[in-house]
């Protein structure tokens, strides 16, 4: 009988199925249903930095530093309190792990928050430090250099896990890996989603295309989850991101991954579809003779592919020399 247990960023989990951070994790209501669906954890919905700045400012009218001071700070701290709420009456309700989420971008005040989600009960604390970086005097490096500095700052302060999750904007994954791997980060996930703009021909108005994602993501995380798990084996790794099957979840396993992140597929189908995809993994499982996941996890990464790695090939030579015209 399939064990579907594994260990992500020190926590133990029933399963590698964890809800990522949506409003599907707003509420404690809706994350005692995920749980009884067969959720392993849940990323709470985060607190969001810069729109909390753009709140703020939106009310800085007064001409007073004093006045914009007290108003930027009462606006940080509504969002904050009931970020700590909902951790608070989630773990109430549940057992399974909470991770409280941080979506920042500036090495600010984010220890102090750190420190009341963890003393608030939160199980881990998942940063995503999601930026563009688009100014033409940009140093090379000093975004990778900000995801470190917010990294130690924070782990100065709480003794909880640190999950890191990073955007798909690198250079080299594998080398910022390595480095939040020595400043005591537990684990990575590997892919946050851009917001997706789009332009309205019509009217000529600025809009985005689907939200949701595409199984066809898949692909790339894959990719630099079995190059990251060979090359930084010491953390854990989760994929998010085009994960929308049981077949997907045990792909990601065999990559490197310890867990999946998963969001659109539930909103698309269901609390339902959690059960499912852990029914497929346990079905895969029991054909293949694996009675736990740690059994064949990574075995299809970067190390195992050998000197013909398909995780470095860049080109569709095979693809195209087979469609001659």
């Amino acid at each position: 009988m399939a064990q579907l247990t594994t260990s992500f960023a020190g926590l133990s989990l029933k399963n590698p199925i964890i809800i990522s951070s949506s409003g599907l994790t707003n509420s404690a209501e809706k994350i005692k249903q995920l749980e009884e669906a067969g959720a392993a954890a849940v990323v709470l919905k985060s607190v969001f930095e810069e729109q909390i700045n753009q709140h703020a400012g939106s009310l800085n009218d007064y001409g007073s530093p004093e006045a914009d001071d007290y108003l930027g700070a009462y606006v940080r701290s509504h969002a904050l309190g009931e970020h700590i709420s909902l951790i608070e009456e989630a773990k109430r309700l549940c057992t399974i792990p909470v991770i409280a989420s941080i979506n920042c971008y500036s090495d600010s005040e984010w220890e102090d928050f750190a420190v009341l989600m963890e003393q608030a009960g939160a199980d881990a604390l998942e940063l995503n430090i999601l930026s563009l970086q688009t100014d033409k005097d940009y140093v090379p490096g000093s975004f990778e250099q900000r995801h470190i500095d917010i990294l130690c700052h924070i782990k100065k302060k709480v003794s909880i896990p640190i999950i890191m999750k990073l955007g798909t904007n690198f250079t080299n994954p594998i080398a910022l890996i390595n480095q939040l791997y020595a400043n005591g980060a537990a684990a990575v996930v590997l892919f946050n989603r851009f917001y997706q703009p789009d332009i309205n021909i019509d009217n000529l108005t600025f809009t985005s295309t689907n939200v949701m994602s595409s199984p066809c993501e898949l692909a790339d995380r894959l990719r630099w989850a079995a190059i990251a798990s060979a090359e930084v084996n010491g953390i854990d790794y989760a994929i998010s991101g085009g994960v929308h099957t049981g077949s997907d979840v045990v792909k990601s396993i065999l990559a490197g991954a310890a867990a999946v992140e998963v969001c659109s597929t539930i909103y698309l189908n269901g609390n339902k579809e959690i059960d499912l995809m852990n029914g497929e993994l346990a079905a895969w499982m029991d054909k293949n003779g694996y009675d736990s996941l740690q059994q064949f996890k990574g075995k299809m990464n970067a190390q195992a592919a050998g000197s013909v790695n398909p995780f470095e090939r860049t080109q569709f030579m095979r693809y195209f020399s087979s469609h001659e015209g």
